[in-house]
């Protein structure tokens, strides 16, 4: 997306021509007048509104591997059914290159969306564009989850996917996610995000796009998908909680996003009761009153939820993001204040690897050996529960268009919250299929008599304790980020957390095997690593911490633990205070 930084006088008069330009072609009367009345204002010398329409003319919304994101409102830097169109008209025309020659059947796509403010309009705006140019377009008729619609273009062997969704981005933002399965991805990379070289071929499409006015657009001749897509979708995940007892109660939010009634039906389908809701948070707000950023993981996100577990004596809470694709886990801890604590990304990362590998998960992909993976930035653990149970393990780059594609995933996961537990249903991150797991698991644990903090302990006796910690830089301009990585990988610091750095590498460069990447990785022997990369959705410069050390038996377990924390401490400070100054 486009930075929102203040711009010079010298830029006025060609974003006044631009702004004309792109209202000329703007086929919504709405955002039509609302780029001219900012322009007017801008002319007549209103400084913020200079800097405003240089932010929505200045640049275009950029496509990308994670498709389209950013604010809703006029100009080609933000979303808008003008920008929608073209990237719509651009991704008919990529897939329908991309088809077999000689096979004259049309490309199948599936579009859905959420709740958010306009996603309905940008979805039909889709279903337009793309059956005008000869697709056929299987439109999902209501607000669903993501995974829904990602489910639906691996069942139905889609040529591509659109969702309409920002997942958990602030309130004013949408964006818009694309899959590429069929004939166009078939095999390990069915049903899958797209990655480069798509990405830049659907973008250099939409640049040479005409205005969105010129685009052929029909008022009928999609398919609607009601409930049957929903249904599939619970049929197929239902299963996925495993065998085991169903005494459990749940408290979840679905904070104010589209995730409850779908996780109702599917854990009603997998023989769980209903779980006791956040009322206040259960049904979809695209304004998101209560909470200040619509995503679990922000600290007091889930305050409500623990609350409300203390209260009716819950045994576990699962929080959905808004288009319930991720899923963050509270779990009972005495030993924490309030009796309850939130599971980091990858504290729930490993106790599903551990389950999902113990429970003997199938491959999603025939004649490949079983395999679990995680991005670069997310813990080591999982690599070593893999090795201790003779799994094969793999690390990609970070994202789930590159952990879906490992041939024969049975689980994957990032630590932003975001986990693969049903790759033959969904070959991205599942929130709803995550929470269902969840549930199994913790079912499982509580008939047992034991925790998730048990098994927790259990792994960090077998594997030594693994600490996570993010540090995260809100950047005025994107590209900033390039700058800071470049400074850092010039001038890398003597030290973390008192420790020597033994080793700087640059992602840039590839490391492991893996494609280049921005971003570089500092390591201080084999106790502390830290990933320093920009944010490949916002404008964020984001460093990954870990302290490992290792644990000789139960006894010494609280106090490993407790040197752990100091050092990771220590190194979030010294990363804190480097990024701070900018490299």
């Amino acid at each position: 997306m486009t930075g929102p930084a203040a711009h010079p006088a010298a830029h006025l008069d060609a974003d006044l021509a631009r702004a004309a330009a792109w209202a000329a072609g703007d086929p919504n009367p709405a955002t039509r007048d609302e780029l001219r009345r900012l322009a007017e204002r801008a002319r007549g010398g209103d400084a913020a509104a200079a800097a405003e329409l240089h932010d929505a003319v200045g640049g275009d919304l950029r496509f990308g591997t994670a498709g389209l994101r950013g604010r809703i409102g006029a100009g080609p830097g933000r979303m808008n059914t003008a920008v929608v169109t073209r990237a719509a008209a651009a991704l008919g025309g990529y897939v329908a290159a991309q088809l077999p020659p000689g096979d004259a059947r049309p490309p199948a796509v599936v579009v859905g969306h959420d709740a958010r403010t306009g996603s309905a309009t940008f979805a039909r705006d889709s279903a337009a564009v793309l059956t005008a140019a000869g697709c056929r377009v299987l439109l999902v008729d209501r607000p669903v989850p993501t995974p829904v619609v990602a489910a639906a273009v691996r069942r139905l062997d889609a040529d591509a996917g659109v969702v309409v969704t920002a997942s958990h981005n602030p309130p004013a933002d949408n964006g818009y996610k694309v899959y590429l399965g069929g004939r166009v991805a078939p095999g390990p990379t069915r049903g899958v995000q797209i990655v480069p070289p798509a990405d830049a071929a659907i973008a250099e499409r939409i640049a040479a796009c005409p205005p969105a006015a010129e685009v052929a657009r029909a008022d009928s001749g999609w398919t609607v998908l009601g409930d049957e897509a929903v249904a599939d979708y619970v049929a197929a995940t239902a299963p996925v909680a495993g065998p085991g007892p169903r005494r459990l109660r749940v408290v979840a939010t679905a904070m104010h996003g589209v995730g409850a009634d779908v996780l109702d039906r599917v854990l009603a389908a997998a023989g769980f009761a209903a779980p006791d809701w956040v009322a206040s948070q259960r049904d979809p707000d695209p304004a998101f009153p209560t909470v200040a950023f619509p995503n679990p993981e922000v600290p007091g996100a889930m305050d409500a939820a623990m609350d409300l577990a203390r209260e009716v004596g819950a045994d576990l809470v699962v929080a959905l993001d808004p288009d319930a694709d991720r899923c963050a886990v509270a779990v009972p801890d005495p030993g924490t204040a309030g009796g309850w604590r939130r599971l980091t990304g990858d504290e729930l990362g490993a106790l599903l690897g551990e389950h999902l590998i113990e429970r003997g998960a199938a491959p999603a992909d025939p004649g490949e050996p079983a395999a679990v993976a995680c991005s670069l930035v997310s813990s080591s653990l999982l690599g070593r529960i893999a090795g201790h149970h003779g799994v094969r393990f793999a690390a990609t780059l970070t994202g789930f268009k590159w952990i879906a594609r490992v041939p024969g995933l049975v689980y994957g996961y990032e630590e932003a919250i975001g986990y693969c537990v049903d790759p033959a249903t969904v070959r991205d991150k599942d929130g709803i299929a995550t929470a269902t797991v969840v549930c199994g698991l913790a079912a499982s644990l509580r008939e047992r008599g034991l925790r998730a903090v048990d098994v927790l302990d259990e792994l960090a006796v077998r594997h030594g304790v693994h600490l996570t910690a993010p540090v995260t830089v809100r950047l005025e301009d994107p590209a900033e980020g390039a700058g800071i990585v470049t400074a850092l990988l010039s001038d890398p610091p003597a030290t973390l957390g008192g420790l020597p750095v033994t080793r700087v590498e640059d992602l840039g460069a590839g490391v492991d095997g893996l494609p280049p990447t921005p971003g570089l990785r500092l390591r201080s022997g084999g106790d502390v690593r830290v990933v320093v990369r920009p944010s490949g959705t916002e404008p964020l410069l984001k460093a990954y911490l870990e302290v490992v050390r290792p644990v000789t038996d139960a006894g010494a377990l609280r106090a490993v633990r407790a040197e752990a924390s100091a050092l990771l401490t220590a190194v979030r400070a010294d990363v804190t205070a480097r990024l701070a100054a900018r490299g």
